[in-house]
C-alpha cells in the first residue's frame, strides 16, 4: 500500500497569500463597506488553501495577490462556507 504524499497548497507559486481575518479585522470590514458577510464572494470550507489555513464556515479570508498595475497588491475578500450536500 502506497501512502499518499501531502502537499501544502499555500507553497504552490500561483496559489496568492491568504489570511484568516479576526472577528474584528472583519467586523470592521464590513462595516467600512456596509455590506453583511453573505455579500461577499464565497469560497467553500472544502477547498485546499480553506483546509490548509483552518477556515471554519463563518469566517472570512483574505486574498492578498500580487499586481501589475500601479499597485504592488490587491485584496480580495471571501466568505467561508460549507457545501450543500
Amino acid at each position: 500500500m502506497t501512502k499518499k504524499k501531502k502537499i501544502d497548497v499555500l507553497l504552490h507559486e500561483l496559489v496568492p497569500k491568504h489570511k484568516l481575518l479576526t472577528k474584528k479585522e472583519t467586523s470592521d470590514l464590513l462595516e467600512k463597506y456596509q455590506i453583511s458577510v453573505i455579500d461577499l464572494p464565497q469560497i467553500f470550507e472544502k477547498d485546499p488553501v480553506a483546509i490548509a489555513i483552518g477556515a471554519k464556515e463563518g469566517d472570512v479570508v483574505k486574498i492578498i495577490r500580487d499586481s501589475n498595475t500601479t499597485v504592488k497588491t490587491i485584496n480580495y475578500f471571501r466568505y467561508v462556507k460549507k457545501e450543500k450536500a
